[in-house]
């Protein structure tokens, strides 16, 4: 029977079939090392060796598609895990005391130190832009009218656009933003990413707040786990 099946194999190797249509053919999986040895003093045509190398071709493109949705699949669960794992997190920022840590937080890792007066903060990404109003608007009493916005922008995007966007985002009257800025060093050049909206810089004049802040950052180094 195996010597039926080699002679079998071989014959259909030379019509020029894959190693996976021979096995389709007979109904049977014969390994992969076992075909080449059978097949090691068969000359294929060039056109037959053509048509082998399309079919490999294709079927590594859908091996290829089918392991990433599949990774995709893995990662999505991994990440549900994970938001599952800390989802009860979010809650403890409705404490204002927790909130303000986060904000001092964000702010160390974000915001300008220099500026003694007021605060400076400045991101690319909305979400962290409106994660840091949300949190200082939530924490202080804030006057709005203290607020200043400066959008920095490459030169080739839009600059009424973008900045109807940032005050959508921020909640700040067009009134206040300053003047828009844009990178010298763009001129000529286009931008590769669409996503990208440009840098938001908020300014609020508060000294007493940046203060807190920083005493916030300062207690928690001091008294915390970092102790």
């Amino acid at each position: 029977m195996k010597k039926e099946l080699r002679e079998k194999a071989i014959a259909l190797r030379k019509k020029g079939k894959t190693f996976s249509e021979i096995n389709n053919i007979l109904g049977i999986n014969i390994p992969q090392g076992t075909l080449s040895y059978w097949f090691k003093n068969i000359d294929l045509s060039d056109r037959q060796k053509e048509r082998i190398n399309k079919i490999v071709l294709r079927n590594i493109k859908k091996g290829q598609i089918a392991a990433l949705k599949i990774n995709k699949i893995r990662r999505q669960k991994y990440l549900d895990s994970v938001a599952k794992r800390v989802n009860h997190l979010g809650i403890l920022i409705c404490d204002k005391n927790i909130a303000k840590i986060a904000l001092s937080m964000l702010y160390l890792g974000e915001g300008s130190k220099t500026k003694k007066g007021s605060l400076m903060f400045g991101n690319s990404d909305p979400e962290i832009i409106t994660l840091f109003l949300s949190l200082l608007r939530y924490c202080y009493k804030i006057e709005e009218s203290k607020f200043r916005c400066t959008v920095q922008l490459r030169a080739d995007q839009n600059v009424k656009k973008l900045e109807k966007f940032w005050h959508t985002i921020t909640k700040i009257p067009t009134k206040q933003f300053y003047k828009t800025r844009i990178d010298s060093r763009t001129i000529g050049k286009i931008s590769k990413k669409p996503e990208y909206k440009g840098v938001c810089r908020i300014d609020y004049f508060s000294a007493d707040i940046f203060n807190e802040l920083k005493k916030i950052v300062e207690s928690v180094y001091k008294n915390g786990p970092v102790a």
